[in-house]
């Protein structure tokens, strides 16, 4: 085949609709490789007329001059074969030079060094960093659930303002029923024999606690203001069993003492799970959405769970700001995994090994910023996403201010689980 007959000197005039009839040769029949010097043709027919114009060549029929043309016969009659060729739409105007040949190989040689080139000089993901973002990431999918299929199983949402017609008619406590593997062991220690091991969501971001002015007009409020108590309480209690399932599985996060594992958790639970409730959290109406109406969670539900607006108001702006960063799942849960492995947490005994693992995620999460995220979003994305941290730290500290309220009052803290109570039990010791 003539090496240069791939190549044509003028643009191909037809449109985007002709491009899409059928691919066949017009001149023979045979599969057809594109349109080649304005007609669509296979490689045989383009490179026999390139090569036919070159040569300014005159044929002669043998036959009568109108014979048909097709793939098997197409060498006997160069006359008529020629003839087609003009009559589909051939142009010898659209066949290149020689050296125009040459000048178009040698920019397309250009082009694909240059592209090689950006492609080594872009960022990429080490062998390692890819393996733990795709752990992170199994992590994450087999301890969220986002059907919320398992809300069914605390006890029901009672909003003040509404009948109790749109409660669940399931009453059971989230102890019932729940995966429970490994539950006895969990990290070796009795302080989190009441754990479960985790195996779907975490939902609802904030734990119920009581709307706060100063502890002492807390103590006055009636239960039944705190109507959604009972049912936040088994959520949040839920939602801290699956972010322990998450923890187990972060790289190196079992390798650490027990000690330094109950600490960890403890003090990045609730921080965890305003994260995670981002995935249910919608900018258009400001609330959770977890599945049906039911579980549907607005500012004034979480009021009824004890909640104040002194951290209501951070909290709903913490998700606002967090939604509009757009993140990738796999930048959402290497946050959330160098969110529990924060050194500086009060009570870590081994903060350098804490740190170290930490450090690990923090460079994984820079480099697929770099990588895989693109401008304009990228631009000064890790920054963002660090401060997010030094936000929750904020709410983590309001959270535990109300937490005490309500924890001191028998009335409510009766309405929790045990597992709150163990997780956030050293804020009333």
């Amino acid at each position: 085949m003539d090496p240069g007959a791939s190549s044509t000197s003028l643009a191909d005039p037809t449109g985007d609709a002709e491009r899409n009839i059928s691919r066949i040769c017009g001149v023979c029949g045979d599969r057809a490789t594109g349109f080649h010097f304005n007609a669509m043709t296979c490689e045989g027919c383009k490179g026999f007329f390139r090569r036919s114009m070159k040569k300014k060549a005159t044929f002669t029929c043998p036959f009568s001059g109108d014979c048909h043309i097709t793939k098997d016969n197409r060498r006997h009659c160069q006359a008529c074969r020629l003839k087609r060729c003009v009559d589909i739409g051939m142009m010898k105007e659209f066949i290149l030079t020689d050296e125009e040949v040459q000048r178009k190989r040698e920019l397309i040689l250009k082009r694909k060094e240059e592209e090689a080139l950006r492609e080594s000089l872009k960022p990429k993901l080490s062998e390692e960093q890819q393996k733990v973002i795709d752990i992170l990431l199994e992590a994450h999918r087999k301890t969220y659930d986002p059907t919320y299929a398992d809300f069914t199983r605390f006890r029901p949402p009672v909003r003040s303002h509404a009948s109790s017609r749109g409660a669940t008619k399931s009453s059971s406590l989230l102890t019932q029923d729940l995966s429970s593997e490994d539950s006895s062991d969990l990290f070796g220690s009795e302080a989190f024999s009441t754990f479960p091991d985790s195996v779907e969501p975490p939902p609802f971001p904030s734990l119920g606690l009581p709307e706060e002015q100063d502890e002492s007009s807390s103590m006055n409020l009636e239960f039944s203001q705190l109507s959604m108590l009972p049912h936040l309480a088994d959520l949040v209690s839920y939602s801290i069993q699956k972010v322990i399932g998450f923890a187990k599985m972060i790289p190196g996060f079992r390798d650490l003492s027990a000690e330094d594992q109950i600490v960890l958790l403890k003090c990045s639970a609730i921080e965890v799970i305003m994260l995670r409730s981002n995935q249910s959290f919608t900018l258009e109406d400001m609330s959770w959405t977890c599945g049906s109406n039911d579980f549907k969670y607005r500012v004034s539900d979480v009021t009824q769970a004890g909640h104040s607006m002194d951290l209501l108001e951070p909290l709903v702006k913490f998700q606002v700001g967090l939604k509009k960063l757009n993140l990738h799942e796999e930048e959402h849960v290497l946050l959330m995994a160098i969110c529990i492995l924060s050194p500086d947490r009060p009570g870590v005994r081994e903060p350098r090994r804490v740190e170290a693992l930490q450090e690990r995620l923090s460079e994984a999460l820079q480099s697929y910023i770099r990588a895989r995220h693109a401008a304009p979003g990228s631009r000064l994305l890790y920054a963002k996403m660090i401060q997010k941290l030094a936000d929750l730290r904020s709410l983590n500290e309001e959270h535990s201010r109300q937490y005490r309220c309500l924890a001191f009052q028998p009335e409510h803290s009766m309405q929790l689980t045990p597992l709150l109570l163990e997780v956030f039990g050293n804020e009333i010791s």
